[in-house]
């Protein structure tokens, strides 16, 4: 996914103007949450930001100069207004572990989306040097998950065998050569970067989907999409063909802990 379903990700200069991020109640709680209060509180929202055109409104903004992450679910501007519906704020980020503290963040399960998605620079470059956040279709009850995950959307109403845990590990057997399989490009890429680092179960979603950071991220900045080029004209559900998702090889529940 490049245009819906992903966050683009917007760094904040030094001096942008700090806002308040107000909560509006989308999921009609009947309690308010201090906690995101606090954490939608001075953010340096760059004045060319948008959320993602969709019915998720994720958007994400780094400030380098004072190390932090904001991330956003169901992002609105109104009336001059910024409103996100959930969302989330990881202090001194470069040296945190990377995970929203419970029960904030945009994703299910608190990991950060500007984490585990593939951006285009990572494509031009040939290397992804992280792990990949990936989402499924069927999952375990959200009363089971692994870490890094500290919650979970999951639903397994009939109580089916196998599901899988939201924040799994799992990794494409290092053993494969990819060189020999007919892979495009950018799949080769995620292929190598999901040997060395894998993958992580961060979402439910209604296909088995990697997320790219959101072509807004450059376009809104006024450049173009790089993303034609880097998928040689394919469509972006074409662009995994002939992946082998049956050598993945699932870790230990909570691994790395």
């Amino acid at each position: 996914m490049t245009d819906t379903y992903t966050a683009p990700v917007f760094i904040a200069k030094p001096g942008t103007p700090t806002v308040s991020v107000r909560q509006w109640n989308c999921q009609h709680s009947t309690k308010s949450n201090p906690g995101l209060k606090a954490q939608l509180s001075k953010i340096p929202v760059p004045s060319d930001a948008v959320s993602s055109p969709d019915s998720d409104a994720e958007m994400a903004i780094y400030d380098p100069v004072h190390d932090s992450l904001w991330e956003f679910w169901k992002m609105r501007h109104v009336n001059g207004t910024w409103q996100a519906c959930w969302g989330g704020q990881i202090k001194n980020f470069s040296k945190s572990n990377g995970i929203f503290p419970w029960p904030y963040g945009a994703t299910a399960t608190g990991l950060p989306l500007a984490a585990g998605q593939i951006t285009a620079e990572e494509l031009q470059s040939g290397q992804i040097n992280h792990v990949i956040g990936i989402s499924l279709v069927e999952l375990a009850d959200k009363s089971i998950f692994s870490w890094p995950a500290n919650r979970s959307d999951g639903s397994n109403p009939k109580n089916l065998p196998h599901r899988i845990p939201e924040g799994t590990r799992f990794r494409l057997d290092p053993s494969i050569n990819l060189d020999a399989l007919k892979l495009t490009s950018v799949a080769k890429i995620i292929a190598k970067a999901a040997q060395i680092y894998g993958f992580v179960v961060w979402d439910k979603s209604g296909a088995i989907s990697l997320r790219a950071e959101n072509v807004l991220s450059y376009t809104a900045l006024g450049l173009a999409n790089p993303y034609p080029a880097l998928f040689a004209g394919k469509q972006s559900w074409a662009i995994l063909k002939n992946f082998p998702w049956d050598k993945l090889q699932f870790l230990s529940r909570n691994y790395g802990k």
